[in-house]
């Protein structure tokens, strides 16, 4: 039974690389034509696998409806978590992650720093959006007209000397991140506190949510917490490689 199962799931990689006939699915598993014949039937059944008029056979719609609905159903907090208190372990510091939604971002999870000088923020509190490097990484993510008009729509407060002053500058500090692909606060919301992220991205490459380390410089200075970057940046690649179902042969290709 198993080894059917198998034979059977091996269809689906290669009717991804395009539609395939009988004795090609054969050819790849190795099996005999009646053998992969029985196998495709009963994905065809089960709507995974489509027969098209050349006889040849691709993806079934099914199988997209599938996909689609497991996307919907994954938690990126859920699956980041472990990973924000392994890097918590790893550094001491405050670690966030959060996420755009209507018009807003907001923090959906929280490690909390081992060291007695904490930060205020909550989960399911927005963030300062026109500082903040969780929000930068996300809106930079975002199409161009939609961050144009967006940007044209925020107010900017100057929290600090360092806050970014207008819809010009929030639009140059976006392109930068999305080139760079990570973002800082470095005192622009709070002259004592700075903060280093990247993204956490989904199978389709778009930024699902973004994690950041945060700390006052009573505790670390700028220069020490940007230091942690690289150990931030493989946290949010570990969270995007778990959320998007890549499996270790995958990360290593």
């Amino acid at each position: 039974m198993s080894q059917t199962v198998d034979r059977a799931l091996s269809i689906l990689p290669l009717l991804a690389e395009g539609p395939a006939d009988l004795g090609q699915v054969a050819d790849r598993l190795g099996v005999h034509k009646s053998t992969a014949l029985r196998l495709l039937r009963t994905l065809h059944e089960h709507g995974l696998v489509h027969r098209q008029s050349d006889q040849r056979y691709r993806l079934g719609a099914r199988l997209f409806a599938l996909a689609q609905q497991a996307v919907e159903s994954l938690d990126v907090r859920e699956i980041a978590h472990p990973h924000l208190v392994a890097l918590n372990e790893k550094c001491g510091h405050t670690v966030h992650l959060a996420v755009h939604e209507e018009n807003e971002v907001l923090y959906i999870d929280k490690v909390e720093s081992r060291y007695p000088v904490r930060m205020y923020s909550r989960i399911g509190k927005p963030v300062a959006i026109t500082v903040a490097a969780v929000a930068k990484l996300l809106l930079a993510d975002l199409p161009e007209p939609e961050r144009r008009a967006l940007a044209a729509k925020l107010d900017y407060p100057r929290y600090t000397a360092r806050s970014t002053p207008d819809a010009t500058a929030f639009l140059a500090e976006l392109a930068k991140v999305r080139e760079q692909g990570w973002a800082t606060d470095l005192g622009g919301h709070e002259e004592s506190i700075n903060c280093v992220g990247a993204p956490v991205r989904g199978v389709d490459g778009r930024v699902v949510a973004a994690m950041s380390v945060s700390a006052p410089n009573v505790v670390v200075t700028a220069d020490e917490l940007l230091a942690l970057l690289p150990l931030v940046r493989r946290t949010a690649d570990a969270i995007s490689r778990e959320y998007s179902g890549q499996t270790p042969a995958q990360e290593t290709a």
